[in-house]
């Protein structure tokens, strides 16, 4: 292997670690050009531990031997010299969180809230149920503290504003106490305690402050007993944090080595799932840790030492933006693995010309996730994931049992696919480790995955192909009872096939969903999605297209794309790993979010323009300091705003007036509820739950000729059966088995080249099968797929 000088810091490397498959995405500079990057594309099994024992990290080794041409031993310490960044998309929180292998923590919370969060918001999803089985909670123990804080006065109150706690220019002292209903007569409140102005601007009424030498005694207790880890859940200390912070100061040092308050966290209103998802992040943070811990003793000093001339490492968070170690925590991880693809086909298929709003199916080894995206990420406030019900920003997905790796079984006269999922231990049949039948299997010996063009990783030395012969002895097993269970025998390629026709009428369905049941048209619809690694982008315009990316995405586009009504297909040249890539498009992001309690006015506009002020100069000096400002910084200012009387908030961006560019909140807040809910209370008075400023700082400035402007203009050069690099029998739907079906490379055709179905075109890393009357033009990013018929 030939030694290539190589600068430093300038390998830039992203890895997505999949709950089957890692992708890794790399680029540096070309030895030849250097004004021109080179891209280096791996993928590796997630687990494989008789080999190696972190994906990402294995990932990285391989690629600095590809750019250096050394050879590196496993298991030696990586140089970073030579990197620039590194960034990662990891589902190990989301795991823990599913698989319930999080740190033992205990939860302190304000006495008489002892089994708060146990009861939850007596919401009953599965009300008919004869067997309701609750999850159990996060936390293992339980220490009330005895403290206590309570609001003067109440919002729903017609005189609020008239009764309320006057307060002097500067919020320090009282003008005029409170006159509202329960007022003592005497005081400036309903009864004695000190009164103080909360972050949300409402009055604060301190009944009993913690003690602290008692609360000493308590933390050493547990800490005695083995814990490390505590969340902190106080009440209304969303606007009154002092008492939650002095705890954690305290808990601190006594030794514990995460304290999660909830007011740090996230402060907003809704004591349980601020409270939830304070014990998921003390669940699952120091298990994020440790994990980290691990990736960068595999790495030189100065990788975790986050100095100027050192490499960057950066993670991708649950709301799309990327965080350095510092900001990255548990609740911030659960879905940044899924995030990264949504980035992904966010960024490679919008137009800002035309405004496509797009549609994401992220179809991995084990789930798939749905997505929307029109223009901007679409961030939802409180999820719930595996049971447990999350306060924390994270991107709007919806996630389902069904994925490339879904387990392929008969069961009571019926085809099924998943939801029980092959992983990547043991993985499908064919990955030569006595895994389940599973979609793999299924397109393997339909002929649309070829052993001989397919990655070489399998067995036990990682050099084996696919074993088809597994898969077929199999699906044979499966085959007969059948067919010993119906009256007409089906020969094999009808079985298999009858499998493929399950797993994509299944993957359809959240894609209906999506669309119709909130009431979006899909005729104005761009829909992407990924299987197995694979995303589609479906565009359901007049003329209906539709995206394909990851690497089983390409076997499955042109036959979802059908039985959608989809006349055209988009695939991108890195959609076998477009969630790593995504992660080398995306922005870093940094937001700051205050708790507020005032109902919307002319006079109160004001005041809220203000806190937005001072949040977003905050957010830019920030980002000033992680190294971006000016025109690579773009601010999005919102407020979380309701009806009185409702308790569904949503997070508005203001519409910008004509002429003077002022924001109208207000009108964007009834443009947003009309078009959630379908009415309006014309009636209530609109009060503002949240003010929220988020800076984001870009990575680049433009993407290039969108795919859909290159089509236009592109000249088309139809490809002959000549230029194949080879023939193989594939079988395809109402036709059958085609025996001399065209084998394509992809890296042998040029922009413009033409290919007429049935054909499949193959790189190192996807297959995609061109079904019969479908024709392929080659773009400079991307495969464009249009539908016969």
């Amino acid at each position: 292997m030939s030694m290539i000088e190589v600068p430093d810091r300038s390998i830039r490397i992203c890895a997505d670690r999949g709950g089957t498959f890692c992708d890794v995405h790399a680029s540096y500079p070309d030895p030849g050009n250097p004004n021109e990057r080179k891209d280096i594309v791996v993928k590796l099994l997630s687990q494989d531990t008789a080999n190696y024992g972190d994906a990402p990290t294995e990932g990285i080794r391989r690629v600095l031997e590809i750019v250096t041409g050394e050879t590196i031993p496993r298991g030696s310490v990586l140089d970073t010299s030579k990197i620039d960044y590194i960034r990662l998309s990891t589902t190990v929180a989301t795991n823990a969180l599913l698989e319930r292998k999080g740190h033992r923590h205990a939860l302190l919370i304000t006495k008489g809230f002892k089994d708060l969060l146990l009861i939850g918001n007596q919401s009953r999803p599965r009300i008919f149920d004869l067997n309701i089985r609750r999850p159990s909670p996060l936390y293992s123990e339980v220490v009330e503290v005895d403290e206590r804080v309570t609001l003067v006065g109440y919002t729903s109150d017609p005189k609020s504003e008239e009764n309320a706690i006057q307060w002097n220019d500067d919020g320090s002292s009282i003008q005029r106490g409170y006159r509202g209903p329960g007022w003592d007569g005497e005081g400036n409140a309903e009864g004695p305690g000190d009164i103080v102005r909360g972050i949300s601007g409402e009055a604060v009424r301190i009944l009993k402050r913690p003690d602290l030498d008692l609360l000493r005694h308590d933390l050493q207790r547990l800490y005695d007993t083995g814990y490390r880890s505590l969340a902190i859940v106080l009440v209304h200390s969303y606007t009154f944090p002092e008492h939650e912070i002095q705890i954690g100061k305290l808990a601190r040092e006594v030794g514990f080595t995460q304290v999660s308050e909830s007011s740090q966290l996230l402060p907003m209103i809704k004591m349980v799932p601020r409270g939830v998802s304070s014990t998921a992040d003390a669940y699952l943070t120091p298990i994020l840790r440790e994990y980290l811990d691990g990736f960068f003793h595999g790495f030189d000093t100065k990788l975790k030492d986050g100095r100027i001339k050192s490499p960057r490492v950066e993670f991708m968070g649950s709301d799309g933006g990327l965080l350095d170690l510092n900001n990255f925590s548990g609740l911030k991880s659960i879905l940044s693995g899924p995030a990264g693809g949504v980035v992904g086909y966010a960024l490679t298929s919008w137009d800002a010309d035309r405004k496509y709003p797009i549609i994401g199916l992220d179809v991995g080894g084990t789930s798939t996730d749905v997505s929307r995206f029109d223009g901007r990420y679409e961030v939802v406030y409180e999820t719930t994931t595996a049971g447990v019900t999350i306060q924390s920003p994270q991107l709007d997905i919806n996630t389902v049992a069904a994925g490339g790796g879904s387990c392929l079984t008969f069961r009571n006269g019926l085809f099924l696919a998943g939801p029980e999922s092959a992983g990547a231990q043991p993985g499908p049949a064919c990955y030569r480790k006595g895994g389940p039948l599973a979609v793999t299997d299924a397109n393997l010996l339909l002929g649309r995955l070829i052993p001989s063009y397919f990655p070489k990783i399998f067995g036990k030395s990682e050099k084996e192909p696919l074993d088809s012969e597994a898969s077929r002895v199999a699906f044979e097993k499966v085959a007969k009872e059948i067919n010993e269970s119906h009256e007409i025998n089906l020969d094999l390629d009808d079985i298999v096939y009858g499998f493929i026709k399950v797993a994509n009428e299944t993957m359809c369905r959240p894609i209906r969903a999506l669309t119709e049941a909130r009431g979006y048209s899909t005729g104005k619809h761009v829909c992407v999605w990924y299987l197995s690694r694979i995303s589609v982008t479906l565009s359901y315009t007049c003329f209906l297209r539709l995206a394909s990316f990851g690497g089983a995405g390409g076997q499955h586009a042109c036959e979802i794309a059908s039985l959608l009504g989809i006349k055209t297909i988009l695939i991108h040249r890195y959609s076998s790993i477009l969630s790593a890539y995504g992660l080398a498009l995306a922005d870093r992001a940094y937001e700051l979010q205050e708790p507020s309690s005032a109902f919307y006015s002319a006079q109160t506009r004001r005041n809220l323009i203000v806190r937005l002020d001072k949040l977003t100069n905050d957010v830019k000096a920030e980002l000033k300091h992680q190294g971006f400002e000016g025109d690579r910084v773009k601010v999005e200012r919102m407020l979380n705003m309701r009806f009185e009387g409702t308790d569904t908030a949503l997070m508005v961006l203001p519409n910008e007036n004509d002429g003077d560019g002022t924001e109208d909140f207000e009108a964007a807040f009834r443009r947003v509820y009309k078009a959630e809910f379908g009415f309006l209370l014309d009636t209530k008075s609109i009060i503002v739950d949240d003010v929220k400023v988020r800076g984001i700082g870009k990575t680049f400035d433009h993407l290039g000729e969108s795919v859909y402007s290159e089509i236009e203009r592109l000249e088309k050069h139809p490809v002959t059966r000549g230029r194949a690099d080879s023939t193989y029998s594939v079988y395809f739907d109402k036709v059958g088995r085609v025996a001399d079906t065209p084998v394509f490379l992809l890296d042998s055709l040029g922009v413009g080249d033409e290919v007429t179905g049935p054909a499949m075109i193959i790189d190192n890393t996807q297959t995609i099968v061109i079904v019969p009357g479908a024709r392929a033009v080659l773009t400079s990013k991307h495969l464009y797929i249009t539908l016969g018929g």
